[in-house]
């Protein structure tokens, strides 16, 4: 039986399943809709979908490295608890193993894969856990690298997946000394690596910004803008790693740190777990009195 586009439709309208899952519920059931339905429900599609408009803001980002390439991941669920759950690590352990390996080029290609020795996607194998934790749980973002032979992945998580950070660094294969730069930016949060990184309007705007602060103050125009070069010195070393003073040594520069190793920073990212989420607020005692209204 030919699946149509308004089958579709009605299916995600009974169970909020995704398009996908729909489309193959309906193929897999020749077209019955009740059995369709009844195949969402076993396979944990329709729970999951149940779960979609809840926010998931706690969770844990994880580091996978496989050789030359590696990969930081963020999987965010609902409550810290379930982050201490033995399917929830068993989930996020094959995830790692999954993007290091098939480096799927944006997440909805990633969700969409194969997990080896699964026999579902990554998208089926996350709303079965859901199915089976009761939380809404989602593979949020991930970052690969891939690394020469003659280069370092240095990988920190601090507080146990709260913040994960993972640094390139070439010249070097000394891991420990990678390891540290990744701990400084799990640490200062650096934007960037170095002030060259830096978009030319975000310097242009804090200049200006900067030379409008020392007007106001009353300092004499022509030594504003010698004023002005000095402070943005101060600026790239809030947002640039290698301007930094060193989180294990405090008066030496990273970038000073670094070249005494005879290395270079490449690159570096830095995920928190729920930046950027916006959190529901909770009012406990209003939930309890909405409750007993309702009882």
């Amino acid at each position: 039986m030919a699946i149509t586009a308004k089958m579709v439709k009605e299916l995600r309208e009974k169970t909020g399943a995704g398009m996908m899952d729909c489309k193959k519920a309906l193929t897999e059931t020749d077209g019955n809709m009740q059995e369709a339905i009844d195949y969402l429900r076993k396979s944990g599609a329709a729970q999951a979908a149940k779960k979609a408009d809840r926010i998931a803001a706690e969770g844990t980002t994880s580091i996978e490295i496989n050789g030359n390439d590696a990969v930081l991941f963020e999987v965010n669920c609902e409550t810290d608890f379930v982050t201490k759950n033995e399917t929830f690590q068993e989930l996020v352990a094959d995830l790692g193993k999954h993007l290091v390996t098939k480096k799927p080029a944006n997440l909805e290609s990633a969700l969409q894969e194969e997990v080896e020795g699964k026999g579902q996607t990554v998208e089926e194998y996350i709303n079965n856990v859901v199915a089976t934790i009761g939380e809404k749980i989602t593979l949020r973002r991930f970052a690969l690298l891939n690394k020469s032979d003659d280069a370092a992945f240095g990988s920190y998580l601090h507080m146990g997946g709260r913040i994960g950070a993972i640094a390139l660094l070439d010249g070097t294969n000394d891991e420990e000394v990678a390891k540290d730069i990744a701990m400084h930016a799990a640490a200062v949060n650096p934007k960037y690596v170095s002030r060259d990184d830096v978009n030319e309007d975000e310097v242009n705007r804090e200049r200006e910004i900067l030379k409008q602060q020392a007007l106001n103050e009353g300092k004499p125009e022509k030594i504003v803008e010698k004023m002005v070069e000095g402070r943005l010195g101060k600026f790239f070393e809030e947002i640039c790693l290698l301007e930094q003073p060193f989180v294990k040594d405090g008066d030496v520069k990273v970038k000073k740190f670094v070249d005494e190793k005879g290395a270079s920073v490449n690159t570096f990212v830095r995920f928190e777990v729920g930046e950027g989420i916006e959190k529901k607020e909770e009012d406990f005692a209003e939930e309890v009195m909405s409750q007993m209204k309702n009882n």
